[in-house]
């Protein structure tokens, strides 16, 4: 397979070669032609050099397993980092221009709601993206072509692949259709009604009235490479009386990001609890405690 992260952007924009040059996609896998078909069809955008697109869907694991000696190896980690800028900036546009009203702040937060791992992951589910990847074997065995870090990471693949094919233009058109067209306005209207927004006010001030304690955030996990870290943190609660206790925990490519979706998880979950709950009546201030602790100890993952 040739290797099109060893030329320059320019070249890499340059004139396709012959659609049966064997250097554009591997003679040794001969069914891929017909999937990237399918899959350049899915997307509306047809790539002059499908090696791109193939380059974008292969996964670590299978340049780990196939030993591949090149420098870089033939997966799509250098891709994810071209593609996460493509796209922050895309989404940055957008809502600069859609919504000029907005705080700097609100844009912040709006587009961490599109550029965050699940939704991406979903984007990707729902157009099947996962069957059309490249695993190792081990990672097969392991449902790999469902992991929504897995999925994730190939959105923004694509899309670097995309730019690099054929410039910004149709890169951000891809982005626009494929991950904000049908779902902006929705989040957008959601930040209007407060539904979205900096969570960890909203838990210390919630935490606060209800007597629940100070909200406090650990880092329990740090994974993958230097340019694409992945973190997961729990939120705690800790009581007047110094009791500890874990409500929510979630994962974030940005340590603030982890946090912010700990803190929305960890309020969904106690208002979950006082709408299903009635609030305790009880002269006994002890026993009350008591419920109020088993009410967190129901973590909300």
């Amino acid at each position: 397979m040739s290797n099109p992260r060893s030329a320059s952007p320019t070249e890499r924009s340059g004139p396709a070669r012959g659609a049966d040059d064997p250097a554009i996609l591997p003679a040794s896998r001969p069914g891929r032609r017909g999937e990237l078909e399918r899959l350049q069809q899915l997307l509306g955008y047809q790539f002059r050099h499908p090696a791109l697109l193939d380059l974008a869907l292969t996964h670590s694991s299978v340049a780990y397993e196939e030993q591949t000696n090149q420098d870089p190896r033939e997966d799509n980690e250098q891709l994810e980092f071209l593609g996460d800028a493509v796209l922050g900036l895309v989404v940055t546009d957008q809502l600069f221009r859609a919504y000029p009203e907005f705080s700097e702040g609100a844009w912040t937060r709006l587009r961490s709601q599109f550029v965050s791992r699940p939704h991406l992951a979903g984007v990707a589910q729902a157009i099947g993206l996962g069957e059309f990847l490249r695993v190792g074997k081990g990672e097969e065995k392991s449902g790999g072509r469902k992991k929504p870090a897995i999925l994730a990471n190939a959105v923004e693949s694509v899309i670097a692949a995309v730019y690099l094919d054929g410039g910004m233009e149709p890169a951000v058109q891809l982005v626009r259709t494929w991950l904000l067209d049908e779902t902006m306005e929705a989040v957008v209207e959601a930040a209007r009604a407060g539904e979205v927004g900096d969570y960890k006010s909203r838990l210390q001030e919630y935490s606060q009235a209800h007597g629940l304690g100070q909200p406090r955030y650990q880092l329990t996990s740090e994974t993958g490479p230097d340019h694409r870290k992945s973190f997961v943190v729990e939120v705690k609660l800790l009581d007047p009386s110094a009791v500890e206790t874990t409500v929510a925990s979630a994962g974030g490519t940005r340590k603030k990001h982890a946090e912010q979706e700990a803190a929305r998880l960890a309020l969904q979950h106690l208002r979950s609890l006082q709408t299903a709950e009635p609030a305790a009546v009880t002269d006994d201030l002890g026993t009350e405690k008591q419920l109020r602790k088993k009410k967190l100890a129901g973590k909300g993952k």
